[in-house]
């Protein structure tokens, strides 16, 4: 698949991999940032930004986009960071291609699996619900952003969560308004996007690996930290203060900070 994505700066080669209803678009910020010391690509994953749509939406999909995006970008190894969705994807690629892997950074998210079945739990519910008000709510039937974001906001009452997953409405070539990412795909494979990734509990993958916690978030408990350790021997572990799920945005300096000290540690 042939990946839509951004690249500014020069040197070591850094790949951004965004979360569900994300895109590029949300990390630009940080890879310019970034960009003093290094090349930064910022791939939109399939169904997201202006990448292609396709009707499965697995980590095995996206870890082979990734793959195919390295050979098509010519990169024989860079630094993944990976943000949630990303995040997963970004360790499963690192079991498959550990010798592409310079250093791994995974933000707010745990190899685990994130469904039950019988009892869905906070993080199933509310992309259920999210997952839903994109299906709900026909963008194109309306005139203005304003009017989208009011019908919207019946379903999504946090601002903040709104405004981000609205990021998602663009105009068509007609100029009628539609959601950017492929919501039927990522409906359909939901349940796939809350499973645990499909790494071996016997694999050890000897890649450099900063893992960071938002405090406020539950994505990534430090209930978590013995089994990552396990999968990653050599993982660290950083917990960023007064930030939730979105730990780059929330607390950008800090987080810039940890990241950059990783990044250029010998």
């Amino acid at each position: 698949m042939q990946l839509f994505f951004r690249t500014v700066g020069e040197g070591e080669a850094v790949v951004i991999l965004h979360g569900l209803y994300g895109s590029s678009d949300n990390w630009y910020t940080i890879a310019k940032h970034l960009s003093a010391k290094f090349k930064v690509y910022l791939p939109d994953l399939r169904n997201h930004g202006r990448s292609p749509h396709a009707s499965s939406h697995t980590f095995d999909d996206m870890a082979a986009d990734l793959e195919e995006f390295f050979d098509q970008q010519q990169l024989e190894k860079a630094h993944i960071i990976g943000h949630s969705m990303g995040g997963k994807v970004a360790m499963l690629f690192a079991w498959r291609y550990p010798q592409k892997v310079n250093k791994l950074i995974v933000v707010d998210i745990a190899p685990r699996e994130y469904i039950s079945l019988r009892e869905p739990n906070d993080h199933v519910l509310q992309h259920m619900n999210i997952i839903q008000a994109y299906a709900a709510v026909d963008p194109s039937t309306y005139s203005s952003r304003n009017e989208v974001e009011q019908v919207f906001s019946q379903y999504i009452a946090d601002e903040r969560i709104r405004q981000f997953l609205l990021k998602n409405l663009v105009r068509d070539e007609h100029g009628h308004f539609r959601w950017q990412i492929n919501v039927a795909a990522l409906r359909q494979n939901l349940p796939a996007l809350m499973a645990k990734i499909n790494i071996p509990d016997t694999a050890r993958i000897q890649v450099p690996a900063l893992f960071i916690k938002g405090e406020r978030s539950n994505y990534l408990l430090p209930g978590d930290f013995d089994q990552i350790k396990q999968i990653f021997p050599q993982a660290e572990f950083c917990i960023i203060p007064a930030a939730g799920h979105w730990v780059h945005a929330e607390q950008q300096d800090l987080f810039l900070q940890k990241v950059q000290e990783f990044l250029t540690r010998p």
